[in-house]
């Protein structure tokens, strides 16, 4: 025959302290000094050397920390910008012009990948870091070229 379980409350009918020792240990956070990490000053600081002998290090961040290197996206362009701002860039001498082909270097104009949107109208030689294929071939299609320098450095390296 299965035997009914009583609940907590119901045994501890008639015991004072149910089951907690003397009746001020079983209060608040304030019979401790608060809660967690808090109350570390003037008498609470006299555990910590207890808990750095045990091996116990302090909650929270402590120390310096440098920031994760990574690698930075490259800026990207797009003919669009490059047809709007070729004029711009020439008279700031920027780029070069030699004869009717424009000789841009976007790493200088602070520019690494670029991109193919919008239409190609000049002749470009473009010297950048990345560039999308259907650039490539957009700017072939023109008249232009296009020179990729991190691809070179990577089959440098490879090899």
């Amino acid at each position: 025959m299965p035997v009914t379980i009583r609940k907590k409350s119901r045994k501890k009918r008639g015991s004072r302290t149910h089951g907690h020792g003397h009746a001020k240990k079983w209060r608040g956070a304030g019979n401790r000094g608060g809660r967690g990490a808090s109350n570390k000053g003037k008498r609470g600081a006299s555990r910590k050397t207890k808990y750095y002998a045990l091996g116990i290090k302090p909650i929270g961040k402590h120390g310096m920390m440098r920031k994760p290197a990574h690698e930075f996206e490259l800026q990207p362009i797009s003919f669009r910008i490059i047809e709007e701002s070729v004029d711009k860039w020439l008279a700031k001498s920027l780029i070069a012009k030699e004869k009717d082909t424009y000789k841009i270097n976007l790493n200088k104009l602070g520019y690494g990948k670029l991109l193919s949107q919008g239409a190609v109208t000049k002749k470009l030689d473009i010297v950048c870091d990345k560039a999308s294929a259907k650039a490539v071939e957009k700017l072939q299609e023109a008249g232009g070229s296009c020179k990729i320098l991190k691809q070179a450095e990577v089959s440098e390296v490879s090899k």
